[in-house]
């Protein structure tokens, strides 16, 4: 299986991350301990939504459509409601 996570920094709450990986709780730990540049400079973060595919090119597929122009939007509206 594949994933396509999205996370929520717990020190900014107008911050999110989306991203791929065959394994969430590995993913997540090293976003929390390891992480570098975007996902360092706002640890600690909190599983939002994950959306689990069979197929790596599907998944692969979904996350650039979430990062791009109209997927930015279906994000905003149905995986990250306003707290």
């Amino acid at each position: 299986m594949h994933f396509v996570y999205i996370l929520k920094s717990l020190s900014d709450k107008s911050r999110y991350y989306i991203g791929i990986t065959d394994n969430i709780d590995r993913r997540l730990n090293e976003h929390n301990t390891k992480g570098s540049g975007y996902s360092k400079r706002y640890a600690p973060w909190g599983l939002t939504t994950f959306i689990a595919f069979k197929d790596k090119n599907t998944a692969e597929k979904f996350e650039i459509y979430l990062k791009a122009g109209s997927g930015q939007a279906f994000l905003k509206k149905h995986f990250l409601p306003e707290e």
